[in-house]
């Protein structure tokens, strides 16, 4: 009996070991994207989560995820490869930095997939696009052009009415054939109450037991400034509509959290996603409970907080990426790369050269604001570290090739010609842009460090810190590949709304500033970024 006893407890303890191991092992970090993905929304179609964020003006745009377990998110497609409205779109007679592609809204609907945004742009620009697929990795096709609904949710009713919700509490009816809105239909649900002093938008409409849930992001101007997210809900689309804060936390130093959607599992839980500011990688993803509580969907643990760590939804799930290395030897370019804005295609290739990127200069700009065929990738934290292998044997003189932390304050590395040499140099540049046109007015450039080289080679590398008060990042060369030397000083990242609107990126750029008809080849992008500690239980 004394045997059987202890067996047991072994037995008990060997079972607690286990559990607390699979605890450990199956529990993930908040932010579950330390990576610039605003404005997520989130929709479930059987087993699989998909995500769609913003990615503005960069092209090809509104990345759409899917998940298995609401962690590891993987890149399916995008919902367009180009906005061609106006040339600005191309870097030409303007920019479209920080305005492009919003906050788009997802849905599902008898059998297809249905995206809805509209640019934040002035006039003809502003029009809305719904878009759908029969697949979330596409073919996306435009459905039609709507009238511009400012971070819109889209809403396809049990009575087969078709609604968007829109701007600060304002709602219209679409047609049957979502060609158009409905005359007379659009009109605002309610105003905003007296303790709404900031922003109210980042529409997220849920239908959930019959009642409307409208969420959306409060930023209070009250002393001390924070962001919380609300909710709106009803038992009759049309109201009256009444309001609870439903969170209103900061994470890990970090701001508010505050801006996203919920969303139920196949077993009825729900959960929470919402994106938080984090300096210069830009606005990040987290992930956390959602409880109904007296009828309201309240976010985070017990206490209201966005828990530092959170279990998958179904365990052992492969990590997903968001940014990935590459090493150019596939025929097409993988998807975790976007241009700045639209890109010359005839300006690059993948063949010319097998192996290699190759990026052509096509016609002359002054900086790099203003340079077609820029390719970026996120950066991540809370390190990461990136390398690209440039062959530039083929440039000419004026011609400008590198690699950069890109966003409105960027920390490049710029290689140039000069003579029978190479001039390679760390600069800081902050671009000026105008309020309509959003045309580059200046770009203020100050250099830090030049050193000269012959050889036709040259690695380049820039490591990023994200972590709580740094935002650091620092630049490299090397030209053997393995060792490496430090050029200019450590430069401070921004994120700066009012410029790019975006978290800082990986960008490898060539521009001509005297003739074009130059080069530089791409070898490889090496990425790693810092993995989160071991999982470990609380």
């Amino acid at each position: 009996m004394r045997k059987k006893t202890i067996a047991c407890m072994l037995g008990c303890l060997l079972c607690l070991h286990v559990t607390a191991q699979m605890e450990k092992f199956e529990t993930h970090e908040n932010p579950i994207l330390w990576a610039d993905t605003p404005d997520p929304d989130v929709i479930r179609v059987g087993d699989t989560f998909y995500m769609v964020t913003t990615t503005m003006h960069m092209a090809p745009g509104a990345p759409v995820m899917r998940s298995k377990d609401l962690v590891n998110w993987e890149l399916a497609s995008y919902v367009y490869d180009r906005l061609t409205d106006s040339p600005r779109y191309g870097l030409q007679q303007g920019t479209v930095y920080g305005r492009g592609q919003w906050a788009t809204s997802l849905k599902y609907h008898k059998g297809k997939f249905y995206a809805l945004f509209a640019p934040n742009e002035a006039g003809d620009m502003g029009r809305s696009y719904l878009y759908s697929a029969d697949d979330a990795a596409g073919p996306w096709t435009l459905v039609s052009r709507l009238p511009h609904f400012h971070d819109c949710s889209l809403l396809f009713d049990d009575d087969g009415r078709v609604y968007v919700l829109y701007g600060t509490g304002r709602i219209c009816e679409l047609t049957t054939d979502l060609q158009g809105v409905v005359e007379g239909s659009d009109h605002q649900l309610f105003t905003a109450e007296a303790d709404e002093t900031g922003i109210l938008e980042g529409s997220r409409m849920v239908k959930h037991n019959g009642r409307y849930y409208l969420l959306m992001i409060s930023q209070v101007w009250a002393p001390g400034r924070y962001r919380r997210e609300v909710c709106y809900r009803s038992d009759n689309i049309q109201g009256p509509y009444e309001k609870k804060v439903i969170l209103q936390s900061p994470l890990k130093g970090f701001p508010h959290v505050g801006q996203g959607t919920i969303v139920d599992t196949e077993h009825g839980d729900w959960f929470g996603i919402i994106f938080q500011d984090r300096g210069a990688v830009g606005r990040v993803v987290t992930l956390m409970p959602c409880r109904w509580l007296d009828g309201w969907p309240m976010l985070g643990d017990e206490e209201g907080r966005v828990p530092d760590r959170m279990r998958p939804v179904r365990s052992g799930q492969p990590r997903q990426p968001i940014t990935v290395s590459d090493d150019f030897s596939a025929p097409t370019l993988d998807l975790h790369w976007q241009w700045n804005h639209n890109p010359v295609d005839k300006a690059w290739s993948l063949g010319e050269r097998p192996g290699w990127l190759r990026l052509r200069t096509s016609r002359i700009a002054d900086n790099l604001y203003t340079a077609p065929n820029t390719l970026t990738q996120r950066m991540e934290g809370p390190r990461c570290s990136g390398v690209v292998k440039l062959d530039v044997s083929r440039l000419r003189e004026g011609d400008r090739a590198g690699f950069c932390a890109f966003n409105g304050h960027s920390g490049v590395l710029t290689v140039e010609k000069k003579g029978k040499q190479f001039a390679l140099t760390m600069s800081e540049t902050v671009v000026h842009l105008s309020q309509k046109e959003k045309n580059v007015e200046r770009v203020d450039e100050t250099v830090r460090a030049t050193v000269n080289f012959k050889q036709p080679q040259v690695w380049l590398r820039i490591d990023g810190d994200f972590t709580l008060n740094s935002d650091k990042a620092t630049f490299w060369y090397s030209l053997d590949g393995q060792q490496w030397s430090r050029i200019g000083s450590d430069y401070q990242m921004r994120f700066d709304w009012q410029r790019l609107f975006m978290g800082t990126r990986y960008a490898v750029f060539c521009y001509a500033t005297k003739r074009k008809g130059g080069y530089v080849d791409v070898e490889s992008f090496s990425y790693q970024r810092e993995e989160d500690r071991p999982s470990t239980a609380d």
